[in-house]
């Protein structure tokens, strides 16, 4: 049976260690990172080498556009940061919502093709002047009701591709002054303005945590592993019941042996812990630590999964890039 645990890799194929680990602790998905990926033959290679390994292994990609991006060229197409799509929409709020949902269309086509199942993408957290440059272009706009707009069209057009979609970063990043990649963030309070994209979009099958700690709804964790925060907030604020998913567990925002915090995140409340390392002694620390999805996990995941196999629409790349490069000119 899968552990409630997503994992990275080492390289661009499995390493013997990496087998036996994956055989004896099997996680309930992998995902891959630019040291994973070098071409499209290669990654069919490991892709296909990860499912015969663990049939009913999720695969899992950043593939945001812009700067985030797993998939590029020149094997993969080239998308456009969230701050384009949202400068577009400010001009003419309909070609920058179709500007959006083409570009998760497109963004899912490469991904399916490549055989994943779930793509860590869109970004619901707002643009803030003065804060962290993490986020960035990656936000689709400082205004909450045009990344509410935005997001969600690439959130419909990745299911429209068959792709489960994954909001970041609940309850909201934007606003953080530091990189929690480097530090952990704080900010006194949540804001509401962050959670309204959060909040309109609580369909999504998936959402992401921060690593972000809200002094006031709880002074010592951050929320990924806060129950508070992913209590009364994320679940009960924003009202998002489908599957939580946390941000990686190795980045330097949360300290702890990587066992202990991947533990420690279901505690509080996420449905799987995401560790990236792909260190093969932290992946082996977080798979012996957490236990199985438990019935309200496994429920949320076969949700998700229906979600993207009812939405999946059959369309042609090529012209649904066509028409994105002439709204994007």
């Amino acid at each position: 049976m899968v552990r409630a645990a997503i994992v990275g890799l080492a390289g661009p194929a499995l390493t013997g260690e990496e087998r036996a680990l994956l055989s004896e602790l099997p996680p309930l998905g992998i995902i891959l990172f630019k040291r994973n990926i070098e071409d499209p033959h290669q990654l069919r290679g490991l892709v296909d080498e990860v499912r015969a390994l663990l049939p009913s292994c999720l695969l899992m990609v950043d593939q945001e556009g812009g700067r985030v991006a797993r998939l590029r060229p020149p094997h993969w197409q080239e998308h456009p940061p969230a701050a384009l799509l949202g400068r577009l929409h400010a001009r003419d709020a309909e070609a920058g919502r179709r500007a959006a949902f083409l570009t998760g269309a497109l963004i899912g086509a490469d991904c399916a093709a490549a055989g994943f199942d779930v793509v860590c993408a869109p970004v619901l957290d707002r643009a803030v002047t003065g804060a962290s440059a993490v986020i960035g272009d990656r936000a689709y706009s400082a205004g909450a009701d045009a990344v509410a707009a935005l997001a969600g069209a690439v959130a419909d057009g990745l299911l429209s591709a068959g792709m489960q979609p994954v909001g970041k970063h609940a309850p909201g990043h934007g606003r953080a002054a530091v990189d929690s990649h480097l530090l952990l963030p704080e900010l006194d309070d949540v804001d509401e303005d962050d959670l309204l994209p959060f909040r309109s979009l609580s369909w999504l099958p998936w959402m992401m945590t921060a690593h972000v700690r809200y002094r006031r709804v709880d002074p010592v964790r951050p929320a990924t592993l806060s129950h508070r925060v992913l209590d009364a907030v994320v679940r009960g604020r924003i009202g998002f019941n489908n599957v939580l998913v946390s941000d990686d567990l190795s980045m330097h925002a949360v300290s702890g042996e990587p066992g202990t915090v991947a533990s420690g995140c279901l505690l509080a409340g996420c449905d799987v812990a995401l560790h990236c390392s792909g260190v093969a002694g932290q992946t082996r620390s977080v798979l012996e630590a957490v236990g199985l999805p438990d019935a309200s996990a496994r429920a949320r995941l076969d949700a998700a999964a229906a979600l993207a196999a009812r939405r999946k629409r059959a369309f042609h790349p090529e012209a649904l890039a066509a028409e994105r490069a002439a709204l994007l000119a």
